[in-house]
């Protein structure tokens, strides 16, 4: 049995020093015979890496990638990516593919891997959970799709035992049953709109109601908020979603309402006469002197909306 060094700092501890002992360098480039070995870890040459078929998870070459990308040139790759083999050769890069991404901006021509045997849901499980332990940031998109993909996989591998899968998604996250299935509605989104949530373009809760709208009526949106450079209100798309629902929504019913133009708030005094025409000037303590009335209503809304699909109230 080889020796195993005592490790005091496990948080500043390189990836040599961790599997000094284990790791395998492959004689030859051609891995498919690693199929019978088991799990393991392995520097494997990154022409053989691959990103899953299936990845929410995106790798961008910013800042951060520049900085990641520098730390890895200087001091190696700190802690090894996840893969399964693939039945056409090669290996399925489920965690690591920012890693890799590095190694190739570095000139590094191999990524040191766990190798593990895993069926299709035990990968999506391993791929979003070993990327949400491990990204500081995400996108709204990225936990929108590693949400629903995790939900779908648990459900059917049978893992989740005596739990819902949203309890599962919920202890590992730190987000709310309402949150997660909010965060899931998202994939429903057309590409346009769901690139307008990450980026700010969109706000996330108008967004959510906008998801309950077909393909063409979302598509509609678009063109709407492009034509009068709009934004859609929280109030307005619900609205939408409501008219929908109703069987009552068209296109030009979408153009009508995004073209609505909104009262501007010259001063005090017509904020307040807009705090009592909408019955909120009695909520005004509650809020610091610079909320605008549309800010006050919206925010209470919000509120009103969780509470009622909390409680199950939901039409």
């Amino acid at each position: 049995m080889p020796k195993t060094k005592e490790i005091k700092n496990l948080s500043l501890t390189g990836y040599n020093d961790l599997f000094a002992n284990t790791v395998e360098q492959p004689t030859t480039s051609n891995t498919s015979n690693h199929h019978e070995i088991g799990e393991r870890v392995v520097e494997i040459p990154l022409e053989e890496l691959h990103p899953p078929e299936f990845h929410p998870f995106n790798v961008f070459d910013d800042e951060a990638m520049e900085r990641l990308a520098q730390n890895v040139k200087q001091y190696g790759v700190r802690e090894p990516g996840l893969a399964r083999p693939r039945t056409e050769g090669g290996y399925e890069l489920l965690a690591g593919n920012r890693r890799k991404r590095a190694c190739e901006i570095a000139e590094i021509p191999a990524l040191p891997v766990i190798i593990r045997e895993m069926s299709d849901d035990d990968a999506t499980i391993a791929m979003v959970d070993s990327n949400l332990e491990q990204r500081e940031t995400l996108l709204f998109s990225e936990k929108a799709w590693a949400y629903k993909v995790k939900m779908e996989a648990l459900n059917h591998s049978g893992k989740k035992g005596d739990k819902h899968s949203h309890e599962i998604i919920t202890e590992q996250t730190g987000e709310s049953k309402t949150q997660i299935f909010r965060l899931i509605r998202l994939t429903e989104l057309v590409v346009g709109l769901l690139d307008m949530v990450d980026t700010k373009k969109l706000a996330f809760l108008p967004a959510v109601e906008l998801s309950y709208l077909s393909q063409v009526e979302q598509t509609a949106v678009i063109t709407a908020m492009e034509s009068h450079g709009v934004k859609p209100s929280l109030s307005q798309a619900v609205r939408m979603k409501k008219l929908k629902q109703a069987g009552e929504l068209t296109v030009e019913m979408i153009d009508e309402i995004l073209s609505e133009i909104k009262k501007p708030i010259a001063d005090d005094e017509t904020d307040l006469d807009m705090d009592e025409d909408k019955g909120i000037s009695r909520f005004r303590h509650y809020f610091p002197k610079t909320y605008t009335a549309q800010q006050i209503d919206e925010i209470i809304n919000n509120l009103l909306m969780e509470w009622q699909t909390r409680e199950g109230l939901t039409a």
